[in-house]
């Protein structure tokens, strides 16, 4: 259940447009593990953030596939 309550959240932080940077708390309830930390109109950017974080594996990039799919990076 906590995996379709994650895949939720992320599909509600994905953007239609650009890249949103999303962050993981592992100490929040399920429901609010998520959390946006920033939104960029070009990919590059936002992987760089990320890669700039302490802990970039704690952090994933949110956004729409040419097709409207929902990609996670």
């Amino acid at each position: 259940m906590t995996e379709d309550i994650f895949e939720k959240a992320k599909i509600n932080l994905t953007p239609e447009i650009g890249f949103d940077l999303v962050g993981i708390d592992y100490f929040a309830d399920s429901e609010n593990q998520l959390y946006l930390v920033e939104h960029f109109e070009i990919y590059q950017d936002a992987l760089n953030a990320k890669k700039e974080r302490k802990n970039p594996d704690e952090y994933f990039i949110l956004y729409k596939g040419a097709g409207g799919e929902f990609c996670c990076r």
